[in-house]
């Protein structure tokens, strides 16, 4: 499984050399299966989601990272994505995982335990859990669960759980030391944490630098 979810937002990377630019940069500086991109643009019609999705379904396979589309699952098998983003107000994952077969994987956004605990154990294969933080990428629209939150949601989840939410490296390395003494408290049951992020990415000058910086966070 990937550690790092790079989530896109094109009016963000526009200020530094566009979406497809930024991506390539990002991408570049990371090993190969180290990264899942998910396409988020809910303002744009199908058609130019589509394109945008073959255009990234490219740069992906250049670098060795999985695709996904947020809430499209039409446009995520159009473009022979690697997968689906399930929002909360999305299809329930019994019918996307129906639509999409055994293979394709399956991330569901959620933001208590008791979703948590619906995803595990109902066929997606991932989970992001946040916001952790209050947002780096637009203005808080809900009550930050902190690195407790995400501790708590982490034990409860079989599957991989990715923070999101103010996710930069030095809260990587705080969220990882927290996540550590909760593994030794726990008699050192395995418990790596994966990243979720948007504008540690795409809002920063240098996306390689950003995402090489993000990767030094999850390893040291």
């Amino acid at each position: 499984m990937f550690k790092i979810y790079l989530i896109t937002d094109r009016k963000l990377a526009a200020a530094h050399g566009g979406l497809i630019a930024m991506t390539e940069a990002a991408l570049s500086a990371a090993p190969p299966n180290t990264v899942a991109l998910q396409l988020r643009e809910k303002d744009l019609e199908a058609r130019e989601l589509l394109a945008l999705a073959r255009q990234l379904r490219i740069v992906c396979d250049k670098y060795g990272a999985r695709l996904l589309v947020n809430d499209r699952l039409d446009v995520a098998i159009a473009a022979g994505a690697d997968g689906v983003h399930l929002p909360s107000n999305s299809f329930a994952l019994a019918d996307a995982r129906a639509l999409l077969g055994p293979d394709r994987l399956i991330g569901v956004s959620t933001h208590d335990h008791g979703e948590v605990v619906t995803a595990s154990t109902g066929g997606a294969n991932f989970v992001v859990y946040g916001p952790v933080f209050d947002p780096l990428s637009k203005s808080a629209s809900t009550t930050a669960r902190g690195a407790d939150g995400l501790r708590a949601a982490i034990s409860v989840s079989s599957i991989p759980v990715f923070a999101l939410g103010g996710i930069n490296p030095a809260r990587v390395r705080e969220l990882r030391a927290k996540i550590s003494i909760a593994n030794a408290e726990d008699g050192g049951a395995s418990r790596p944490l994966g990243v979720a992020v948007i504008g540690a990415v795409f809002g920063a000058t240098n996306a390689a630098a950003a995402m090489h910086e993000l990767i030094d966070s999850l390893a040291s």
